[in-house]
């Protein structure tokens, strides 16, 4: 079993913004038996509850059980199991219960970005656009170079009907995309998705001048019509 803990947490976090329920909770059963603090954890788990990793949605009742489990941190507040729970709380869409996982976890790192995109993102599920821009630019501050934070800060844009900031932030990813490099010094690949969502904003302000350019990824055209600094 992968015993990268930081990677199978992403990993639920990628397959629960992509509303992949089973996969979700299948990565975080794996983290929890990767953690050496919860190993015995899953076994439990797997021993009370032994349909725990059926290709089905986990039942409420099992939510519930692990809920509990993961929450029994004898000393003191675990960043890490914090974030598991909000993983969960987001898949049931407790978006209330799930904010209070992420904030407990910025309580012990202030100063983790991921910590940080994680609440904005529950807090733009839960409906809390502003509210969620806050988070994704404390996550920037950080890490600058955070593609999906910045990615996630357009979005919110878009659905606060801010549609030319929102076209400043996907250029910068996808800015931040092509400058990048791959492990034989290739030159990085942009996002189809964040080129879609940007062409979708060119649409909603209503600059038909610029379609071609979105069709064509035309980056550098894009910068200097919409007059992005990057």
């Amino acid at each position: 079993m992968p015993t990268n803990l930081p990677a199978l947490m992403t990993l639920a976090v990628s397959y629960t913004n992509e509303s992949m329920q089973n996969q979700a909770l299948e990565a975080l059963h794996r983290w929890i038996g990767a953690n050496p603090t919860y190993s015995s954890v899953a076994r439990e788990l797997q021993t009370k509850v032994p349909d725990f990793r059926i290709q089905s949605v986990m039942s409420r009742k099992c939510r519930i059980s692990t809920l509990k489990l993961l929450g029994c941190h004898p000393n003191a507040v675990d960043a890490d199991v914090q974030q598991g729970l909000g993983v969960l709380f987001n898949l049931s869409h407790e978006y209330a219960k799930a904010e209070d996982c992420f904030r407990a976890a910025l309580a012990v790192r202030p100063q983790d970005s991921l910590v940080w995109n994680r609440l904005g993102a529950t807090l733009a599920n839960g409906g809390r656009s502003e509210e969620a821009i806050d988070a994704y630019r404390h996550a920037l501050e950080l890490s600058p170079g955070f593609i999906r934070s910045r990615y996630n800060l357009g979005i919110s844009c878009v659905n606060l009907g801010a549609y030319k900031e929102a076209t400043e932030h996907f250029i910068t990813a996808l800015t931040l995309q092509r400058s990048g490099r791959g492990p034989k010094g290739e030159t990085s690949q942009m996002s189809d998705n964040i080129w879609g969502t940007l062409r979708m904003a060119v649409s909603l302000m209503g600059r038909a001048d610029l379609y071609d350019a979105a069709d064509k990824r035309d980056l550098d055209h894009l910068c200097r019509e919409l007059d992005v600094k990057v």
